[in-house]
């Protein structure tokens, strides 16, 4: 416990480490063994004291949901102002965690039910999230699977994820699988290695995404091992979670240029918190980050209705104004797509500002990002022609050969083909009419 806070500490005010405190600090799993769980050690950490009123609300928060945060994240916390610190706000328990919404859920993006086996979320046609750990290097408390947060129960056996990895097997629709938890990369080496030995295996899986917060709050994670067995394997795909501009540091860094050096693609995926990150400027500062260190923004979420949340979510409309902000004010690469995930597992739609003002049979009306109107003159003589789905009877050349079957298309994109005679939509007349 000393060491803990006696290296925590000198970190957090810069000091020079011994060699031997130096080795244990970038040592992964002295971080997660050492990770900060009560308030008297985070008191101790940063300087500062809470009142007895303040104790107890926080003891009853972290008895619900407990706190977990490795040393090297509570270092990066501002003591002069650390009430209002980014990273104090997303590692330390919040009483108001405890004020249940109205229209707050356990399960707010209805996981559970569109799990065919433990573990497996298929929700997508052609995808599915496979829930390989349920351990995290560091609880973060807008976590929008806290009803799992801390429970042991829910960590699969390599019995269970071979249940999993046969789901997959047994379903060829799927082509793209993406490893999540918890944090994949909590777990050992050699379980990563033999996950993705299992799944390369698989002839119909094209895509193996992983996702991942050690990046930022447990960049010591991104070994040389680690690499080498990423490198061994085939399609690999990677996202981080950076919320704020200051989670960005030196060894974050290093951990994103290792991983972008081994080839994998680095996307980044966001969520819109209130007193974090609800800022056009602070949102473009981080998006400008990201792609100094090749790293490109992917999703910016609305935060999810999942209990204790209400004082993290912002209105939808603080989102769309920081949308407007980016598009056009920067590179195109470095704007996120702006969702919110449906609750009751509609999937993820998007939601950006309007730049369709209006449209007729031969023109559309935009705006620019600058308010400029202008129009859009559509082609006099186009004929796309009925789409009937019979691909084998086409007459454009697909890249693709077509393995004797007709291509399926489901939800509103079937309406818009020709080869349905339905003229509605009602949900749940199809398995997967919803995209994820």
């Amino acid at each position: 416990m000393d060491e803990l806070i006696s290296i925590t500490k000198s970190k957090r005010e810069k000091k020079e480490l011994s060699p031997d405190q130096e080795a244990k600090w970038t040592d992964w799993k002295w971080q997660v063994k050492n990770a900060v769980t009560t308030l008297e050690q985070v008191e101790e950490i940063l300087g500062i004291e809470f009142s007895v009123e303040e104790k107890d609300k926080l003891s009853h928060t972290i008895e619900h949901f407990p706190m977990s945060i490795t040393p090297y994240y509570l270092s990066l916390v501002d003591t002069e102002d650390y009430k209002h610190d980014p990273v104090f706000k997303q590692a330390f328990a919040n009483m108001r965690e405890l004020d249940v919404a109205d229209h707050d859920m356990l399960d707010p993006l209805g996981e559970d039910k569109d799990s065919p086996v433990l573990g497996i979320t298929h929700r997508y046609p052609d995808r599915v999230l496979f829930h390989v750990s349920n351990v995290c290097a560091m609880y973060c408390r807008h976590c929008t699977r806290k009803r799992k947060v801390g429970d042991k129960d829910f960590i699969p056996k390599k019995e269970q994820l071979e249940k999993g990895l046969e789901y997959i097997k047994n379903t060829p629709v799927v082509r793209d699988v993406l490893l999540s938890g918890g944090d994949p990369f909590l777990l050992s080496d050699e379980m990563i290695d033999w996950l993705l030995g299992e799944l390369e295996k698989i002839e119909h899986v094209e895509v193996v995404r992983i996702g991942t917060r050690t990046p930022v709050v447990l960049p010591f994670r991104i070994t040389d091992n680690l690499i080498e067995v990423l490198k061994r394997h085939g399609v690999l795909w990677l996202n981080t979670h950076f919320n704020h501009p200051k989670e960005i540091t030196k060894d974050s860094k290093a951990a994103l240029k290792k991983l972008a050096f081994a080839g994998i693609p680095l996307g980044n995926q966001s969520v819109l918190l209130a007193g974090v990150n609800d800022c056009p400027i602070i949102m473009k500062k981080l998006v400008h980050k990201l792609t100094q260190n090749r790293v490109r923004p992917y999703y910016l979420y609305q935060c999810d209705l999942s209990e204790g949340l209400e004082h993290f979510r912002t209105s939808v409309g603080k989102g769309i104004e920081i949308m407007e902000s980016l598009r056009g004010h920067t590179s195109g690469f470095a704007v996120p797509t702006y969702v919110i995930d449906a609750p009751g597992g509609g999937g993820k739609i998007p939601v950006m500002p309007n730049y369709l003002i209006s449209w007729s049979d031969h023109k559309v009306i935009l705006r620019n990002y600058e308010g400029v109107i202008t129009t859009y003159q559509e082609p006099e003589h186009y004929s796309g022609g009925n789409c009937d789905l019979h691909c084998l009877e086409c007459d454009l050349q697909h890249v693709l050969k077509i393995k004797g079957e007709d291509e399926q298309t489901t939800g509103v994109a079937s309406l818009l083909s020709d080869f349905d005679d339905r003229i509605t939509l009602t949900p749940g007349e199809e398995d997967m009419d919803d995209d994820r």
